[in-house]
This record gives C-alpha cells, structure tokens and sequence, in this order.
C-alpha cells in the first residue's frame, strides 16, 4: 500500500485529495495557503485535517526512509534473510523498526562485544541453547579458558557468555515489543522530591501515576521539575512481570544451564531493557504532552480571536476576492453570526448590481 492510500484510509478521506494535498505541499506551499486558496484542489480540507495529514505523511515518509537505510545496512553485513526483510517490510512504527535492526546495529564496545572478542561466543550460543541432555555450563566453560585472552577460570568464561546472551535477550525484537506494551499498559510514573524545599513542585514530590492515564500537563510539569533538579523522576512496574514474559519465551525448564541463562535474562532486563524502554516511554509522554499543550492552546487563541470584534456593536466582515468572490459576514455584539453571504462585484464575474443588492439585504 503506497503513503497516500494509507493515509486515506486512516484519515477517511480520498485518496485524490490526499495526492493533491501532498503535491502541493511539496511544491513548497504552506498549510494556510492551501486550507485558504486551494479548496477546490484540496475538496475542501480545513487547516485542522491538512495539518494532521502533514504530520501524517512527514511520519510515512521518514518510516519509509528508515526502512530502506536499515535494509540496506543489513544487505551490506550479508545478514539479510526474507523473514528479517518480511519483518522490515511489515513494521509499523520506527520504534518496531529501530528493534529489528538492534542486533546488527554498530554499538560500541560493550560488556558483549568484548566477550565475543575473548572467543566466548560459542560457549555462550551453547548455554542459551538449555539442551536438556547437555553438559553443565560450567563444564563447557573449561574448553573456553585463555589466560592469554583473559579468560582465566571458569567463572570469567561463564561471564563473558552470561553478557552475551543478555546482549541477546536485550536485542530480541519481538520481546521488546511486548514488554514496551506491558510497560505502557502497567508501568507508573514516579516523581519524588530532589530536595528538601518548598517549590512549586511541592505537588508532585510523592507522585505516581498511571502511564497509559497521566495527563499531558502534568508530564509536562514533571519534566521541568526534573530539568530544575526539584524531582527525581523514573518509570516504576512489577519487575516480576516483566521477567515471568521474558521467562516464558526464553527460558527452558529442567536443563542443567537454567540457573546461568536465568540469571542472564535478569542481568539483561534490569541493566539493558528496563533502562531503555523507561528512555522511550518518557520520550513518547513527554511528545504526546506536548502536542496536547499545542492543541489547547489552538483552541484557547481560536477563542480568543472569536471574541466580539467591537464591543456594543454589529460588524460586517469582508473578505475581498476575484474569482471566488468577496465573502462577507455580519455578527451582533455578542459575536453570534447572524448571515454571511458571497458576492461578485470583481472580475471576471462582474455583478456588481447583485452586490449592492446583496450588501443592502
């Protein structure tokens, strides 16, 4: 399905109007103009829906770019297979994006890394297989010993493919799709006080609140408190919870590496999981809140700018024109709109009798 199709659909509209839309955007003019002077090209569509089919279509666009840089990047690594390029194909969001392309992407020398570089990259791809049959971890750990590569007992090779898999685990698209849903779902926003002073975040120095209920203000209010070091501010959940999700897609019963690969999945959730999915809900709170804040402060100034234009007085309003005609519109004191009407006095029309006419009606 191509961008202007998908857009249609969700937005509810024509699949013309949203083509005609983005051509005129992306020949450079801008949403006021359209909403104001391309009605007919557009069908009609208010400022309101071409800005949120702008942001739309920004959104696909850079979805759509991202796509292919990812691709491309695994193609050049030789790691591309068809259900990694399925999966590619079929995310949704940069988010499920960013998770597929997460095992191949360039990191830094990590607690991982360098245990791959010490050759204990095999041992840890035999421990997370848990064969039931197979030998103790710490058995397979002796073949693994290198005074030379800094391996000098078991327990150094056992934690070098402890680091490994839960560089594994961590990188798992799948799974952190479902604990970033869990986390939305159940987690909580914390705030306590940084200090022990009166402020004006006195409010939320033993605040907590739902993630998927808080409201945008108060994200928004929590976010400079922390930026002026007045809170200390984390995303709290069961713990729990979220390791019982990852026990269950990971972890095999009754095998002789269950303890080692456990304590690897905990390793992985609490320093590299957790850590990351708390980032990205804060992320999406705070940009959520302020889109909120944009819209209420839409509605407060259209208010505003709705007020009577002059106080005890009836206003006629004229809005000039040639080939669409003058607009004009009457309201009393109160701001109620009692008529409006469109005439021709200009060229090409010309009817400036039936404007008069009109005018004094």
């Amino acid at each position: 399905m191509d961008i202007c199709t998908q857009i249609a659909q969700e937005m509810h509209i024509r699949v013309g109007q949203v083509e005609t839309t983005v051509k005129l955007l992306d020949e450079g003019n801008t949403i006021p103009f359209i909403a104001r002077y391309r009605k007919e090209a557009t069908g009609s569509l208010d400022d309101t829906v071409l800005r949120d089919l702008y942001d739309r279509l920004t959104y696909l666009r850079n979805l759509q770019k991202r796509r292919e840089e990812i691709a491309s990047s695994i193609e050049g690594q030789e790691k591309m297979t068809s259900d990694i390029q399925k999966a590619i194909d079929n995310a949704k969001t940069l988010a499920e994006l960013e998770d597929i392309y997460r095992p191949f992407k360039q990191k830094r020398r990590t607690r991982a890394s360098i245990a791959k570089e010490k050759g204990l990259e095999p041992l840890a791809s035999e421990i997370f297989a848990q064969n039931r049959k197979g030998a103790a971890p710490q058995e397979l750990a002796q073949a693994y010993i290198n005074p030379e590569k800094g391996v000098e007992t078991i327990e150094d090779a056992l934690q070098g493919a402890s680091d490994i898999i839960a560089e594994q685990v961590s990188d798992d698209a799948g799974l952190r799709k479902k604990l970033r849903a869990l986390l939305y779902r159940e987690g909580l926003v914390v705030s306590k006080a940084a200090k022990e002073e009166d402020s004006v975040y006195a409010t939320y120095y033993d605040f907590s609140q739902p993630v998927n209920k808080i409201a945008g203000h108060r994200v928004l209010a929590i976010d400079r408190g922390e930026r002026e070091n007045m809170l200390k501010v984390s995303i709290q959940m069961d713990e729990n919870r979220a390791l019982q999700t990852i026990y269950d897609k990971m972890l095999l019963d009754n095998t002789p590496c269950y303890d080692v690969v456990k304590q690897a999945i905990d390793d992985s959730y609490r320093r590299l999981i957790f850590p990351s999915l708390e980032n990205e809900i804060r992320s999406m709170l705070t940009e959520n809140a302020s889109e909120q804040a944009i819209a209420v402060f839409s509605m407060n100034l259209r208010h505003l700018l709705m007020q009577p234009p002059v106080k005890g007085a009836v206003t006629l309003g004229l809005d000039p024109a040639y080939r669409t005609g003058c607009k004009i519109a009457v309201v009393d004191e109160t701001g109620k709109v009692l008529d409006t009407t469109v005439i021709y006095p200009t060229p090409p029309q010309n009817k400036k009798e039936e404007a008069k006419k009109r005018s004094k009606h």
